[in-house]
Parts: C-alpha cells; structure tokens; sequence
C-alpha cells in the first residue's frame, strides 16, 4: 500500500506524518481518515481551493488535473507547478510526498 508523506505545517501537522492510502482514495481523504485536518470548504467538490497541497514527490504518478480543477487552482493562493487540489488528486501505487501550504483561500466563508 502507498505511503503519503505529509511535510511539517506549523499547525495541522507539526510533525509532520506517514500515512498508509489505498490506491484510488484523494489525498484529502486519506488526509482526514489519518487525523490530518485539511481544510475542504467546499465538502470536496472541486468548487474552492482551500484543499490545495503541493505534491513535492510523485505527482507524475497522479491523473493529470481535469479543466475544472485547473480552473479552481488559478484561484489558488501561491499556486506552483506541483500544487493540486487534495480533494481531486487519488493515490496510486507510487508514494507522495506532500506539502500544505501555510495559507489558503477560502472563498466560501470570504464571499470571494
């Protein structure tokens, strides 16, 4: 089974963490059934950005994004080749390495 490996984020991981994923489960998913807190606004239907996360390693292992999700991620905060949304992306056989960023943008709570 592949390992997600979540970078230190001073607070929803300060730690940092190795996690087990089933293939075909989100990022966000395994994220939050291992206790790690990542905002998702939108109840994980692509409509907002503040699940966005940096694959740093692995990402060429992942479905490349749909339009929808590149639409969303131009509205990211700090948004870098690497950066998908945690709630669209699903694990494959490979292991990722994965950074949260410090910030996010909330457009549901911002009325953006």
């Amino acid at each position: 089974m592949p390992q997600i490996i979540f970078l230190p984020h001073e607070e929803i991981c300060p730690e940092g963490a190795v996690i087990q994923a089933e293939p075909g489960t989100t990022i966000c998913d395994a994220a939050l059934a291992n206790g790690i807190e990542i905002e998702h606004a939108c109840e994980k239907s692509c409509a907002c950005t503040t699940c966005h996360v940096y694959v740093r390693e692995g990402l060429e292992s992942l479905e490349e994004s749909d339009e929808g999700e590149d639409d969303m991620l131009d509205k990211a905060w700090g948004l870098e080749p690497d950066s998908r949304l945690s709630c669209q992306a699903k694990v494959t056989e490979r292991d990722l390495v994965v950074e949260i960023p410090k910030y996010t943008i909330n457009m549901v709570s911002e009325n953006h």
